[in-house]
């Protein structure tokens, strides 16, 4: 029987913060290794702060149904807008800033379960990247690029797990055109400045982290 997952539910509630998610949270765990419901509903959780996913065979809407009520009693309630009941055999969900499900092999290789990082992971970097490199930045460059790279380096430490290159290539080619705008406009160079600011020089001699370069030959990790 496949595997079917709650993918990431989160508590919400009046009295919620940080430190009062955790400890209901670990409340909520605690009554479910107390009540067996591992064994009932052939499940496992995994959880982090106020966010977590069951894992269940068979019996993933009794699970759900039963956190529900859980949740109820103690006052909170499940995010309706993240909690969803999912196959997670044949559709995917993000958790943790990670899309998690069925994966294919490239030309046609059979199909395994992975995790690579989720668009909106993607699309934060992104947003991280083009606030730094706007023209109105007047910060010397060795400064600029520092903080470039921290970025680059905290987001790669987090998402090195998983099927990693399209998600790398699409930093990469965001960073590339955001500092070679940033340097163009700077220097005042013609044009789209890509003669004086190739992917070589900004990458090279301008010391630049390449995710795709640093990263090597990447391959998905299959989750089985």
């Amino acid at each position: 029987m496949a595997h079917r997952a709650i993918a990431v539910c989160t508590i919400v509630g009046g009295v919620i913060s940080p430190l009062l998610s955790v400890i209901y949270m670990n409340r909520f765990l605690k009554h479910w290794r107390l009540t067996g419901r591992g064994e009932t509903f052939r499940a496992h959780v995994v959880s982090y702060a106020d966010d977590f996913v069951i894992l269940s065979r068979g019996h993933a809407a009794e699970a759900l149904t039963w956190t529900k009520a859980v949740m109820a009693k103690l006052g909170l309630t499940l995010n309706e807008a993240k909690t969803s009941l999912k196959d997670a055999r044949r559709e995917s969900f993000d958790f943790l800033g990670y899309t998690l499900g069925p994966r294919h092999l490239p030309n046609g290789g059979r199909g395994y379960l992975g995790a690579s990082p989720s668009k909106q992971s993607v699309q934060r970097v992104k947003a991280k990247i083009s606030e730094l490199l706007v023209p109105g930045n007047k910060g010397a460059w060795d400064d600029v690029r520092a903080r470039l790279n921290r970025i680059l380096r905290g987001w790669s430490a987090y998402f090195a797990y998983g099927a990693l290159a399209s998600a790398y290539e699409a930093v990469d080619r965001h960073v590339y055109d955001r500092a070679r705008n940033f340097l163009r406009q700077r220097h005042k160079a013609h044009g789209r400045g890509v003669d004086r600011f190739s992917r070589e020089h900004i990458y090279g001699e301008l010391a630049v982290r390449c995710l795709r370069r640093e990263r090597g030959r990447s391959s998905p990790w299959a989750l089985q």
